[in-house]
């Protein structure tokens, strides 16, 4: 059973805003209403995919029911803890200012609340997969990814992180199964800015011996790498296609890598789902869909990369 976790989910509301001028009135073009948070995106491909997996997390007010009506029209098991105050975020963005959004700050998770939620995954039995995406609340400290993989350890979960900054960098030593920076997070972690193929091979490479059981880079237009815990190098360039919206991409390369990992425990078929799944997003107004996931197999070009030592 696949577990994700989205501590601090979102109502996104996507727009397209035609000559958007700063201090003037704006007035949109194209408008989308949809649940959001990266633990969330994950469950709604795994559940696309038809693997089983169960969205944990909290939710608030007015703005957390509603997110978690929509996620029941999804089809998408939860079990969210519901919060005493506050409200969920919501999350501006701008479709066509690609990168461009406004992100709300979320409720105040209390010690109690926080608890609740340890008390959930403590339940969790060997052979589970436990996914921690996304943003740490404010009131919570940013080792918590870390605390919960203590808990865990020795256990024979598996768990994924996709993160950046400290959340990530601090459970390494933890050793995840599975880790998801872009190459703009890579090098943030590193303080440089990657574009040579060696630099990002030699980043992630880092990330690997720090702890990553295997490192998924991805980099949009230009494809994504895959160290393997088997000591493989995988590169696969970018199908072709039209960027449409490029929200959600990074997480629905995990959905699609542990999707495809779940069904041949092979590394090279996961990546390839993992790259099909991210581009199926990408290329789409919503997130990816089985049959466009299923298109874009066929498509993906996966070469493993020899004689790099890094």
């Amino acid at each position: 059973m696949i577990y994700t976790v989205t501590l601090n989910p979102s109502l996104d509301y996507i727009v397209t805003v035609p000559g958007f001028t700063m201090g003037a009135t704006n007035r949109t073009r194209e408008e989308q209403v949809l649940p959001g948070g990266k633990g969330i995106n994950v469950s709604l491909v795994l559940s696309q995919l038809e693997v089983e997996n169960t969205a944990f997390g909290f939710r608030a007010g007015f703005v957390g029911e509603e997110i978690q009506r929509r996620l029941e029209a999804l089809h998408c098991s939860t079990d969210f803890i519901e919060l005493t105050s506050g409200i969920s975020r919501i999350n501006v963005k701008l479709k066509n200012y690609e990168g461009t959004e406004i992100n709300g700050m979320g409720p105040e998770v209390s010690a109690g609340e926080w608890k609740r939620l340890l008390g959930k995954l403590d339940r969790l039995l060997a052979g589970d997969t436990l996914v921690l995406a996304g943003s740490i609340p404010f009131s919570l400290p940013d080792g918590i990814y870390r605390e919960i993989m203590d808990m865990l350890a020795g256990r024979d979960i598996d768990v994924v992180v996709d993160a950046s900054g400290d959340a990530l960098g601090g459970v390494l030593e933890a050793h995840p199964f599975l880790i998801k920076p872009n190459r703009d997070e890579l090098g943030q972690i590193f303080g440089k800015k990657l574009t040579a193929r060696d630099d990002i091979l030699e980043c992630a490479g880092e990330l690997q011996r720090r702890g990553a059981r295997n490192v998924l880079v991805s980099m949009a237009g230009d494809g994504a790498f895959l160290l393997s815990e088997e000591g493989k190098i995988l590169e696969s360039p970018a199908p072709e296609g039209e960027l449409v919206n490029g929200v959600g991409a990074g997480d629905s390369m995990v959905a699609g890598f542990l999707a495809g990992w779940q069904k041949s425990r092979d590394p090279s078929y996961a990546f390839r789902m993992a790259v099909a799944a991210g581009s199926a997003s990408a290329f789409s107004d919503h997130l990816a869909e089985a049959e466009e996931i299923g298109k874009l197999m066929g498509e993906i070009k996966v070469k493993e990369i020899s004689g790099f030592i890094y």
